[in-house]
């Protein structure tokens, strides 16, 4: 009698017990930011949204999907140049799941997408861009090779439900012996750069100077010319007068001796040539 009534009171208790942890297997919750996809003995259910949610216990489970922006960065990346020189890389990719495909997410990577997905475009894409880049480039235009990586990557899991918010090139590490060659290489540029640079301001002064020279040079000229001009002037006026003195004496023979008069102080010469008339001045 006692043994029966154990017995009825243990499968009650296990039975309860049953109850409770089937009650507490219905229920699960999905965080703010992620997805559950549930799955019934392995197959897909449905795409559970935040919140509290039910499922059939024993027979379905929930797996978590986030669709948060997440940074995951490759370390080590060993890539070739153009020029064939061997660089490692650091790259940092911000990137997450396309909410409305989650499903296709989970159904053709599983829930390490970011391994069979991201990793290999990562890894593959910045080994084939950083290859169409001499060395001395890939450091100048650093923003144009990150524009460029960043782009063949996203090209890569465009189709995957995987979304690219953004990726950095962190650092380029050269081998030693090539950065101190680049740190020389610069420094004959530079060096170059600053004869150049002597050697236009040479020819700015030389052009200078060129031009006063010129500019004085035009001066003198101007005066000489000047001068000389004066004096044809001058001399072309002397001519004239000259011309019209002698003019007016032609046609006037008593002015000759009226000038002759005037120049005359009334004193007679002392010597007489033979035959010559006194006085020397015809008077009538």
């Amino acid at each position: 009698m006692w043994t029966g009534n154990i017995i009825s009171r243990l499968a009650l208790g296990l039975f309860a017990a049953l109850l409770v942890l089937i009650a507490s297997g219905s229920w699960f919750t999905v965080d703010q930011g992620e997805r559950g996809v549930v799955l019934r003995n392995g197959a897909f259910v449905r795409v559970a949204e935040p919140g509290l949610g039910f499922k059939i216990p024993l027979l379905e489970t929930v797996i978590d999907i986030s669709i948060r922006t997440h940074k995951r960065v490759y370390k080590n990346l060993a890539s070739y140049s153009k020029d064939i020189q061997l660089a490692t890389l650091q790259i940092a990719v911000n990137s997450r799941v396309d909410a409305s495909r989650v499903r296709e997410v989970y159904e053709r990577f599983g829930s390490d997408y970011d391994a069979r997905i991201l990793d290999p475009a990562v890894q593959g894409e910045s080994k084939i861009v950083f290859g169409k880049f001499n060395a001395k480039e890939a450091i100048e235009s650093r923003s144009r090779l990150a524009l460029e990586t960043e782009k063949a990557i996203r090209e890569a899991v465009k189709d995957t439900g995987l979304l690219i918010d953004s990726i950095q090139i962190e650092n380029i590490d050269f081998s030693k012996e090539f950065e101190r060659s680049i740190e020389a290489r610069m420094q004959a540029e530079v060096e170059v750069a600053k004869l150049q640079q002597n050697l236009e301001r040479e020819k700015v002064q030389a052009d200078i100077a060129r031009t006063q020279a010129r500019g004085r040079a035009d001066a003198l000229r101007a005066e000489a010319q000047a001068r000389a001009d004066a004096t044809k002037l001058q001399g072309d006026a002397e001519a004239a007068a000259i011309r019209a003195r002698a003019d007016a004496l032609k046609q006037n023979v008593n002015l000759v001796e009226l000038i002759k008069a005037e120049k005359w102080n009334g004193v007679l010469p002392t010597t007489m040539l033979p035959g010559s008339a006194t006085p020397f001045i015809n008077i009538k």
